[in-house]
């Protein structure tokens, strides 16, 4: 592709170690579909006839067909002359079309290819990931809903701290991951612009009608500036960090799981078809899918770390070490099949309901409902908080719950104390007096699961960008 210019030719092990096609074959399809658009263009700018155009783009879809997967795919990696995917598309155009194949590359060059095969790439595996998440929200919604009024103990620092619903804990993750929908969907707004016609670094040499692959790619303009278009990775960085998200969100969840899957929580069932057993102990259950998903974190992490070295104190414009940015973000691909694993997995959970609600009423986990008793007595919280905490200490001593002791033994803390506060602590109770929006009180956690089931069903009915190849052609 530049060999007029030498006269050595590489070094064998150089020309090896330094070609991406080992890697970036996996842009096969968006390298095509930026072609196509990019044969729009200079067609209109005279370079190429209505036959020429036709035949060019019927060339380029027979590529993507011959080497979709299997088979092809593995020659499109392993061809042994290809420097990466730009080069590999070109010579097997060529050999599809002659001459006509080597018009494609008026007026462009690689680097506004890569900086557009990885917008449509990043596109794609954005609208996966949405659709993933969505999914999951979904079966957490389901399954808040099944439960009902199912009560659980909740926690800081891992110790028992108020009763909650369980529904109120499953509404916690989906809430996460809208926020963690709602960053990627900020990503692929920011993304959608159109590199193509941006040339080397200072713009294409033909007078290019921009606006006319930027419309085919469905991309929302054109790029402003021609060096940053060139040199941007900055949607890939932030596409990974909106994965450290989607990440970290998973693990707490799958580490919740591992806890209380032990048999010193026991309060909940793990689904057999996505456990394992032990090759020693014939007893065991292991929840190794929740194990793997907590350590993808790692994975996901690692790669946006990799991609800030790497992006980090680089001149304008474009240089080599940009192709370091693709290996970290082909290699978190998997992170929406993760994620609609954990969808079918959260759908297949069983609670242990009885142990939970025995959890959630025992260990004086109606305090703060007790001290809100008083409150509503006239004593300031301080003092309220202050009286319940020696009432619990003699409950401690005698070992019962706030609601066994008498009222006498109560009115030695506080001649507030009456007849009332039995009532007022109650597990009922003690949840619904936390009456507040985004509270666990009943009423208030089935309206956030309608609200919260509204907005995933938005996400999932608007299907924007439904797959990877829609992603791609959704403006031609």
């Amino acid at each position: 592709m530049w060999s007029g210019r030498f006269r050595e030719p590489l070094d064998a092990e150089f020309e090896a170690w330094q070609r991406s096609i080992v890697f970036d074959w996996q842009l096969l399809e968006e390298e095509v579909a930026a072609s196509k658009a990019h044969a729009s263009a200079i067609a209109a700018a005279g370079i190429l006839t209505g036959e020429e155009l036709a035949q060019l783009r019927e060339g380029l879809d027979s590529v993507a067909r011959d080497h979709a997967d299997g088979e092809g795919a593995a020659a499109v990696r392993e061809h042994p002359v290809a420097e990466d995917i730009h080069h590999f598309v070109e010579l097997s155009l060529t050999e599809r079309l002659g001459p006509l194949a080597l018009k494609l590359h008026t007026g462009r060059s690689r680097n506004e290819q890569i900086a557009t095969d990885l917008r449509l790439y990043v596109r794609g595996q954005i609208a996966l990931t949405v659709d993933a998440l969505a999914q999951w929200a979904l079966a957490l919604v389901e399954k808040a809903k099944a439960s009902g009024d199912a009560v659980m103990p909740s926690y800081t620092h891992l110790q028992r701290a108020e009763p909650v619903l369980i529904a109120h804990w499953l509404q916690a993750y989906a809430q996460m991951l809208l926020r963690d929908i709602g960053r990627l969907q900020d990503c692929a707004a920011r993304l959608n612009y159109c590199p193509l016609g941006s040339g080397a670094v200072a713009g294409a040499t033909l007078k290019l009608d921009r606006w006319i692959a930027a419309r085919e790619l469905g991309f929302t303009a054109p790029t402003a500036n021609s060096m940053d278009a060139t040199s941007d990775r900055d949607f890939v960085l932030e596409y990974l960090q909106a994965l450290t998200f989607v990440g970290l969100h998973a693990s707490r969840f799958a580490e919740e799981i591992t806890l209380f899957a032990t048999a010193e929580f026991g309060f909940v069932q793990l689904p057999e078809a996505f456990s394992t057993g032990s090759s020693a102990m014939p007893q065991k259950k292991n929840p190794d899918l929740t194990e793997l998903v907590r350590a993808k974190v790692g994975r996901i992490y690692g790669a946006a770390a990799a991609v800030t070295l790497q992006v980090k104190g680089l001149p304008l414009s474009y240089n080599k070490d940009m192709q370091e940015t693709q290996e970290p973000t082909f290699a978190v691909r998997g992170t929406a099949q993760m994620v609609g694993l954990l969808a079918r997995f959260t759908a297949a959970l069983e609670f242990s309901k009885e142990r939970m609600h025995e959890a959630a009423e025992n260990g004086y986990l109606n305090a703060m409902a007790a001290a809100t008793y008083l409150v509503h007595k006239g004593v300031p919280f301080r003092k309220a908080h202050e009286k319940i905490g020696n009432a619990v200490r003699f409950a401690l001593e005698r070992r019962v719950e706030l609601g066994a002791l008498t009222l006498e033994e109560l009115r030695e803390f506080g001649e507030e104390f009456g007849p009332d506060f039995y009532d007022a602590v109650t597990l009922e109770a003690t949840l619904d007096c936390h009456d507040v929006i985004g509270g666990t009180a009943r009423a208030q956690v089935r309206e956030a699961i309608a609200i919260a089931e509204e907005r995933i069903r938005a996400i999932l009915a608007d299907g924007k960008f439904a797959s990877a190849e829609e992603a791609v052609h959704a403006g031609a």
